[in-house]
C-alpha cells in the first residue's frame, strides 16, 4: 500500500512547491534529531524527508498521484542505498533551518567573461599646472583585448567544448552517507574550474585568457584647481577583465611638486620676502612674481617684523566654481648684524633723537649690569 506522503507532510494534494517546501521546513525543525531528543523523532524524521524527496520531484509526485509509491521496490521507483525515505539534499537540510542554501547549492557554471580591475596611476605636476590645469600625457601599462581571438580566449577557427567531466554545470557532486542520510555537495569543477566549458585550443596569443599586457599612451585632462592626492577618473581605461570583460577605470593620482618660492595651503599660495630694517621703517615698494607675472606691491612705512601682505585672487583657481585664492606674502625684516664705526655712530645717533637708551655691550657697566643692578635693589 503506498505511502500518503501528502499527509505525512499536512499539505494537499493541489499543495504548490512552495507550500511544500514551507512545510517541510516546518517539521524538519520540529523533528530533527540534533533538536528533538526524542527516539520516535528520528523515525518521524526519515518520513518527512522521504516524503520531501518524492513531493519536490515532478516525477515521483505523478507517480504518486497515480497510486504509486516511487520509493517502494516496483512501486516506480528504486530506493536509495540508506533504504527508503533517507536520501535527502544537504541544501533542504539547511534550507529547513536557515531559509538558505547553506551548502552552496547549485551555483551553475561560472562565466569566463568577467569584468575587469581598476588600475591607479601617478602623476607628477608642478604648481603652475595644477593651478591653471594642463593635458598631460600619461603612459599606462594594463591588460588589453587580446586582437586575435576577441576575448574569446579560442585560436582562430576553434570553439569552446562542454566540459566532459560535469557536462557544463560547472560543479561536480559527491554523496556521503550521516547521520541524517545521504547528504549531497558540490563544488567547482576541477577540469574545467567551474566555467562548464573548456578550451581545448587556446589562442597562442593570449594562451586562452583574453586579454594582453601592453603599453598605451594617453592624454589626461588636468583641470585647474587640482590638489596634491586628488584622483581624476578615466573610465574604463584600466585593466580589461578575463575573457574580453568590460575595462575597469583608471585613476590618475595627482603629485604636486614643492615650489622653490610659494608654498600652497588650499587654494592660497604663501611666500617669505626678506626686508631690510629700513625699508620697513622708511617704508617701500617691491616687485614680486606671482603666477600670472611681476606684480608690484607697497610696504608701508613702520612695518613690523612678521607682518604680512595680501594680495587677493591671486592665488590658485577654486577647482569647483570661480574665483581664485589670495597670494600671502609674509615678511621678514633683516637687523643689519656688522656695522661700520660711521654706521654705527649713525644709529647711535638716530636713537638718541628718538630719547632710546642704548648702552654700549663693551663697555663695563653697560645695559646688563645696569639690569642686574635694577634687580638687586642698587
Amino acid at each position: 500500500m503506498a505511502k500518503d506522503y501528502y499527509g505525512i507532510l499536512g499539505v494537499s494534494r493541489e499543495a504548490t512547491d512552495d507550500e511544500i517546501k514551507r512545510a517541510y521546513r516546518k517539521l524538519a525543525r520540529q523533528y530533527h534529531p540534533d533538536v528533538n531528543p526524542d527516539p520516535a523523532a528520528a523515525e518521524k524524521f526519515k518520513e518527512i524527508n522521504a516524503a520531501y524527496e518524492v513531493l519536490s520531484d515532478d516525477q515521483k509526485r505523478q507517480i504518486v498521484d497515480l497510486g504509486g509509491d516511487p520509493l517502494a521496490p516496483g512501486g516506480g521507483g528504486a530506493p536509495g542505498p540508506g533504504g527508503a525515505g533517507t536520501f535527502v539534499g544537504f541544501q533542504d537540510i539547511m534550507d529547513a533551518f536557515f531559509g538558505t542554501a547553506a551548502g552552496g547549492g547549485s551555483r551553475g557554471p561560472r562565466p569566463r567573461t568577467r569584468p575587469g580591475a581598476d588600475a591607479i596611476l601617478r602623476l607628477e605636476l608642478d604648481l603652475v599646472e595644477t593651478a591653471f590645469g594642463v593635458e598631460a600625457p600619461i603612459t599606462v601599462d594594463t591588460a588589453v583585448l587580446c586582437t586575435q581571438c576577441s576575448g574569446a580566449g579560442t585560436a582562430p577557427g576553434t570553439h569552446l567544448a562542454t566540459c566532459e567531466v560535469c557536462q557544463g554545470r560547472g560543479e561536480v557532486q559527491s554523496v556521503q552517507r550521516t547521520f541524517l542520510g545521504q547528504v549531497v555537495s558540490s563544488r567547482p569543477c576541477a577540469n574545467c574550474q567551474g566555467h562548464g566549458t573548456t578550451i581545448p585550443t587556446p589562442c597562442p596569443t593570449c594562451a586562452g585568457d583574453g586579454r594582453i599586457r601592453t603599453r598605451r599612451s594617453l592624454t589626461v585632462k588636468i583641470p585647474a584647481g587640482v590638489e596634491d592626492g586628488m584622483r581624476i577618473r578615466l573610465a574604463q581605461q584600466g585593466e580589461v577583465g578575463p575573457g574580453g570583460g568590460t575595462a575597469g577605470d583608471l585613476y590618475v593620482e595627482i603629485h604636486e611638486r614643492p615650489h622653490d618660492v610659494y608654498s600652497r595651503k588650499g587654494d592660497d599660495l604663501h611666500c617669505r620676502v626678506t626686508l631690510p630694517m629700513t625699508a620697513a621703517a622708511l617704508g617701500t615698494r617691491m616687485t614680486i612674481k606671482t603666477l600670472d607675472g611681476e606684480e608690484n606691491i607697497e610696504v608701508k612705512p613702520g612695518t613690523q617684523p612678521a607682518s604680512t601682505l595680501r594680495i587677493r585672487t591671486k592665488g590658485v583657481p577654486h577647482l569647483r566654481g570661480q574665483g581664485r585664492g589670495d597670494l600671502f606674502v609674509h615678511l621678514d625684516v633683516k637687523t643689519p648684524t656688522k656695522l661700520t664705526p660711521d654706521q654705527e655712530r649713525m644709529l647711535r645717533d638716530f636713537a638718541k633723537t628718538r630719547g632710546e637708551d642704548v648702552a654700549e655691550l663693551s663697555k663695563q657697566g653697560g645695559f646688563f649690569s645696569r639690569m642686574r643692578d635694577a634687580f638687586n635693589g642698587h
